[in-house]
């Protein structure tokens, strides 16, 4: 069932300003409230994250975006989520991108959870090859819930490989170099974060997925960054009458025009 984008500004949920992610306006649903549109769900969630609001100006990041959605509440598992995502990427009914420029990646395992072998052997199974599979800490393979506590869990994230240079002999998908696009991840919320920083097993096993909108809009057009998408560029344009200088001249001129078309869109939502 498709369900509407919730507001920017959460519902009875004092702990952010604005709904940062997907899952946000879901998070009774995932603790085991029943949803009035059932079990499976579909959305685009409009959100503001300014967690990394320093990296704005790249090719990727943004303040303001909107999330695509698939939710599991109790129904399918990690078997079901990694082959729909697999299924919408590659084939030619869906997204159609090679399986060739696609990496993942699975949490590695620590203390509070154990190594995420079954997403692992599901990645193997549907074609993708081990060295493309990598495996990660908490920190790049793991939801944290918006605030201090509430579901969370492990997540297996989808990579779009792009034409640029590797930017060394060991480069991967956690650098920050750009050669990999993240482009959707695939969040196994079966656990309950504490107030004392415990991770309780959820009455229900929940599947929270995300892709983003403006950079799956600019892998498929081929494109470096989101800014050069139709989402930007009249801003962009815009920017460029209005100042008198050219985007593409000087990389202080880019970036800061990115930083004034995402804090723009970022404003008027």
């Amino acid at each position: 069932m498709e369900i509407p984008s919730a507001s920017l500004m959460p519902e009875n949920d004092p702990s952010t300003l604005f709904n940062t992610a997907g899952m946000q306006p879901l998070a009774p649903f995932l603790m085991g409230e029943k949803h009035p549109a059932g079990k499976r769900l579909v959305d685009a969630q409009k959100c503001v994250r300014t967690g990394d609001i320093d990296e704005v100006g790249n090719q990727w990041h943004l303040t303001f975006f909107e999330m695509l959605g698939n939710w599991s509440l109790g129904d399918y598992f990690k078997k079901e989520a990694i082959e729909m995502s697999f299924e919408f990427l590659t084939s030619k009914k869906w997204l159609g991108i090679p399986v060739e420029k696609l990496a993942v990646s699975v949490f590695a395992g620590d203390e509070d959870a154990p190594f995420d072998d079954e997403a692992f052997n599901i990645w193997k199974g549907l074609g993708i090859r081990e060295e493309r599979i990598y495996k990660y800490p908490k920190k790049e393979n793991w939801w944290e819930p918006a605030s201090a506590i509430g579901p969370c869990g492990p997540d297996t994230e989808m990579f779009y490989i792009t034409d640029k240079p590797a930017c060394g002999a060991d480069c991967q998908p956690s650098c920050a170099c750009g050669k990999y696009l993240e482009i959707w991840n695939d969040v196994f919320m079966e656990y309950n974060k504490t107030s004392d920083e415990k991770f309780e097993q959820l009455s229900q096993k929940n599947v929270d997925t995300g892709m983003g909108l403006e950079r799956v809009t600019a892998a498929l057009n081929g494109y470096s960054d989101n800014y050069a998408t139709d989402l930007f560029k009249p801003i962009i344009e815009k920017i460029e009458e209005l100042s008198g200088e050219k985007y593409s001249s000087d990389i202080d001129i880019t970036r800061s025009m990115r930083i004034i078309a995402d804090h723009l869109r970022a404003a008027t939502f």
